[in-house]
């Protein structure tokens, strides 16, 4: 949800809540369009022509191959958007546990003598 909440690039949202609204209105559409090619495949079997049937056989599997084929390369693309986002917008929070015996005023300041020892580290 952070991702959605970022001010980055516009751009990416938008692709991804176009993607979501196709997929949404696809799903449904592919799904009754290929029962119907089967239905109709299974009509033409039983009594008329088997060429018929075998297009119709052909279509279905044309419209699912595409169909999946969409699916797969949409859901990839933002799975690499995102993993990209997570790794260039990586959120730190630095949790120091508060002890019993010490007061929080002199934990703070124990705390910053302990980063001031090691140079080398990032303060966060």
């Amino acid at each position: 949800l952070q991702w959605l909440r970022n001010p980055g690039p516009q751009h990416e949202k938008r692709t991804l809540f176009g993607d979501m609204v196709c997929f949404l209105f696809i799903t449904p559409l592919a799904t009754i369009s290929g029962w119907l090619c089967l239905r109709g495949a299974v009509d033409h079997l039983h009594f008329s022509s088997r060429l018929e049937a075998v297009g119709l056989i052909a279509l279905t599997v044309a419209l699912f191959t595409i169909y999946l084929f969409w699916t797969l390369v949409s859901f990839r693309y933002h799975c690499r958007l995102y993993n990209e986002w997570r790794r260039t917008n990586q959120q730190v929070v630095l949790l120091i546990p508060k002890s019993a015996n010490i007061p929080s005023n002199q934990q703070s300041l124990l705390g910053l003598q302990s980063l001031k020892r090691n140079s080398k580290e990032t303060i966060v």
